[in-house]
């Protein structure tokens, strides 16, 4: 069911912010822009699933979704 897709691909995202806001904590802050990177890669799927009913494609560009 594509909700749960959707749902999968932002609990994901929220986790990789969380671990962003954790590495900014501990001063990492070359991880901070990986996970902010991450961060927005799986939200912009999530946005793919909702928008186009299909499963994003496996790839890291983001302009793609």
């Amino acid at each position: 069911m594509q909700i749960e897709k959707i749902k999968y691909w932002i609990d994901i995202s929220d986790y990789d912010f969380n671990t962003a806001q954790a590495m900014r904590e501990s001063k990492r802050y070359l991880y901070v822009g990986f996970m902010c990177h991450q961060t927005i890669e799986k939200i912009f799927k999530a946005y793919y699933v909702k928008s186009k009913n299909d499963n994003p494609p496996f790839t890291h560009t983001i302009y793609l979704c």
